[in-house]
């Protein structure tokens, strides 16, 4: 599994592993929200409906 590789790279005591781990989380949540999600919206443009109203 990733978590327990990135708790052995993570150099320090047990607390400062914790701090930065919860800074690298908000660094990847910042960037998907930043770049990923914004690029994939315009990419496959999910913002059209797809299904049509029953008349």
């Amino acid at each position: 599994m990733i978590f327990p590789w990135i708790w052995r790279v993570l150099p320090g005591p047990a607390l400062l592993r914790v701090l930065m781990l919860l800074v690298l989380a908000a660094g990847v949540v910042m960037a998907l929200f930043t770049w990923v999600f914004p690029w994939v919206s315009v990419t496959f443009d999910i913002q059209d409906q797809s299904v049509e109203a029953m008349p």
